[in-house]
């Protein structure tokens, strides 16, 4: 399993590792006293920012089939 460290499969695994840890930051962050709101905008605002990348990835990799 040779991926190429700048193709576009590899990109998006490299996507998806980056919004789980993004998940689980957001989670502690959330739960930590006192509650950083900014901090917490900016992860979260980080977090749909990578999931779109993502869907946008995904969608080039595997277009849809015709109807």
């Amino acid at each position: 399993m040779d991926i190429n460290l700048h193709s576009p499969e590899r990109r998006l695994i490299d996507l998806k590792i980056e919004h789980a840890d993004l998940n689980a930051l957001v989670d502690v962050t959330s739960h930590a006293i006192p509650i950083n709101e900014l901090m917490l905008r900016r992860l979260k605002k980080r977090r749909l920012l990578l999931r779109d990348q993502i869907a946008q990835l995904e969608m080039s990799l595997d277009p849809p089939e015709p109807a």
